[in-house]
């Protein structure tokens, strides 16, 4: 990935809907070869899709609930099962193995805090569930709109 791709790809971090001719202008490539290094990018896995950011207050998600999970122990078929729970959860918009006193960080957006309770019920029936700690978020200040690439 050269200096060129990166600008492509702010580019596109910032406005997926860019027409190639449009992108190509702004990196002062003809379209041709900037639809190659778009295709290339794509076929490579680099850009793994296009998406709409949504407001999640105006769409009716106007809480996020950051939830730290323990498991009952470490072994593959805890997290297996717990992993495969969590990916069938749509209100879980991300999920990581972390370290420290929590075996994972989910980041969780509900309706409400009687959503939030029956998605958190759901959760506690899980046998390989020890402890479960939930922060919620007061205020949005920074979300991660594009990924730093210089």
């Amino acid at each position: 990935m050269d200096k060129m791709d990166r600008r492509i790809l702010s580019l596109l971090q910032v406005d997926g809907r860019l027409s190639n001719v449009e992108l190509a202008e702004q990196i002062s490539l003809s379209p041709s070869p900037c639809l190659r290094r778009v295709k290339r990018l794509e076929e490579s896995g680099v850009i793994t899709g296009y998406h709409a950011a949504l407001d999640r207050t105006r769409i009716g998600l106007s809480m996020t609930v950051f939830v730290e999970i323990r498991l009952e122990n470490h072994r593959d078929e805890a997290s297996q099962i717990f992993e495969q729970t969590i990916l069938d959860m749509p209100n879980v918009l991300s999920c990581h193995v972390i370290s420290g006193a929590a075996d994972y960080l989910l980041e969780v957006v509900v309706e409400s805090l009687l959503s939030y309770e029956i998605w958190l019920k759901t959760v506690q029936k899980l046998p390989v569930v020890k402890d479960i700690n939930s922060n919620f978020a007061i205020r949005t200040v920074k979300t991660a709109a594009a990924l730093p690439l210089d």
